[in-house]
C-alpha cells in the first residue's frame, strides 16, 4: 500500500541561510487533511537540531497535487555537520515525521579539515575466493570519499572511523556490474592520523578490515 502523501524538501543554499519549500503531494486518489506542527533541521549521526521557522498549519492536499509550504532557516548558527530538513504532520488524524529526502552541509573551519588524496592500493581478502581493493580517499571540504572494488562483484556495507572515533556514512553507491563503490562519509580532520575502513559482506568470514595511516 502506498503512502498517502510524500514529503519533499528542495531549497536555494545562501551564505547564511536555506530559502525553499516544504512539497506535500497526494499519492493516492483521496483527499487528505494535514496539520503540519513543526519543521526541523536534524544533524546527521548527530544530535544536533535547529528549528525551521514555520507556524502550526492546517493544509488540504488533493490527489496527485503539489502544496507548497515555503521557509527561510538561518544556518549561520548552526555546527558544522550534515544536516537533514524534517516536518512533524499529522494526516488525516495520524501523526508521522517525513523527512525530506534531501541534505546539506555546514562547512567545517577550512583549516580544520584534510584535502587532497591518500592513495591506498591495498587489497584484502573478504571471503572465500574473493577479495576488496582499496584504491584511495578522496577528502573535500565537507566529507570523504573511500573508493573500493570487490572481486567478484558483491554487494557490501562499509564502517568508517578516525582515531576510534565513528565516521558517520553518508551513502554507498555501489556498481553490481563492476564491483567498484564509493563510500561517502563525514570529513577527516587534520589532527586525525588513523583511519580505519571496515568492509562486511554477505556469508561466513565475508569481512575486512585495513587501518590507514594518515599522512
Amino acid at each position: 500500500m502506498s503512502e498517502p502523501i510524500s514529503v519533499r524538501a528542495r531549497f536555494e543554499r545562501f551564505p547564511a541561510t536555506l530559502k525553499g519549500a516544504f512539497i506535500l503531494r497526494g499519492e493516492d486518489a483521496d483527499p487528505h487533511q494535514v496539520v503540519l506542527r513543526q519543521a526541523r533541521a536534524a544533524g546527521v549521526g548527530v544530535s544536533a537540531t535547529a528549528p525551521v521557522p514555520l507556524p502550526s498549519t492546517t493544509l488540504d492536499v488533493a490527489p496527485h497535487r503539489d502544496v507548497f509550504v515555503p521557509f527561510e532557516l538561518p544556518v549561520s548558527d548552526l555546527d558544522p555537520g550534515w544536516y537533514t530538513l524534517e516536518c512533524d504532520l499529522e494526516v488525516d488524524g495520524t501523526a508521522r515525521t517525513y523527512d525530506g529526502g534531501r541534505r546539506f552541509s555546514v562547512p567545517w573551519p577550512r583549516a580544520a579539515v584534510r584535502r587532497g588524496q591518500v592513495k591506498v592500493d591495498r587489497r584484502l581478502a573478504f571471503g572465500r575466493g574473493a577479495a576488496v581493493s582499496v584504491e584511495h580517499v578522496e577528502c573535500v571540504a565537507d566529507s570523504i570519499r573511500v573508493h573500493l572494488r570487490a572481486d567478484p562483484p558483491a554487494p557490501f556495507s562499509a564502517r568508517l572511523s578516525a582515531d576510534g572515533a565513528r565516521l558517520e556514512v553518508l551513502a554507498v553507491e555501489q556498481d553490481e556490474g563492476t564491483g567498484r563503490a564509493t563510500v561517502t562519509a563525514y570529513p577527516l580532520l587534520r589532527t586525525h592520523r588513523l583511519l580505519r575502513i571496515e568492509v562486511r559482506g554477505k556469508g561466513r568470514g565475508a569481512a575486512a578490515e585495513l587501518d590507514v595511516r594518515l599522512p
